[in-house]
């Protein structure tokens, strides 16, 4: 098991951070980005899919549940399932058909509200808050489980 601590102090370096993460992403990898309502999730994924050479604006899919891009370097599998009521219903969106492929990469936000269901071998993304170091401060910690 691997940890990365980042700090940022802007979205633009919470972009970039992320940016530079997927860049070295592999096929069939699956990266769990949790965090509070307003911690920067979107912006995390934004620079995800930058970095796989995603041009296309990247916006949570809150209500559709799963997006996927096409046009990178691999695709990217984008899930938001902060609305889920069940796991039962990631079968219904084809959860296992792309977790189980490995052409492209799953980043999932919420990921903690499906975890009976997440693989054993990811890439766990936590963003953090701390308002004593200021407004835009985050602490970006990213541990690879196996």
């Amino acid at each position: 098991m691997s940890t990365i601590i980042k700090e940022t102090n802007s979205e633009k370096e919470t972009f970039e951070f992320a940016k530079e993460l997927s860049s070295k992403a592999l096929a069939g990898e699956v990266y769990c980005l949790d965090g509070d309502l307003g911690v920067g999730k979107t912006v995390f994924a934004q620079g995800f899919g930058r970095g796989l050479g995603i041009d296309e604006p990247i916006v949570s899919p809150t209500f559709t549940i799963m997006k996927e891009y096409h046009e990178g370097r691999l695709p990217l599998y984008h899930f938001d399932v902060y609305r889920i009521d069940s796991e039962d219903d990631m079968e219904e969106i084809g959860y296992f058909d792309i977790i189980d492929n490995a052409e492209g990469v799953a980043l999932i936000e919420w990921s903690e509200l499906i975890k009976s269901i997440i693989p054993k071998d990811r890439i766990k993304v936590t963003i953090k808050k701390d308002l004593t170091k200021g407004f835009d401060y985050r602490r970006i910690e990213v541990v690879r489980e196996d």
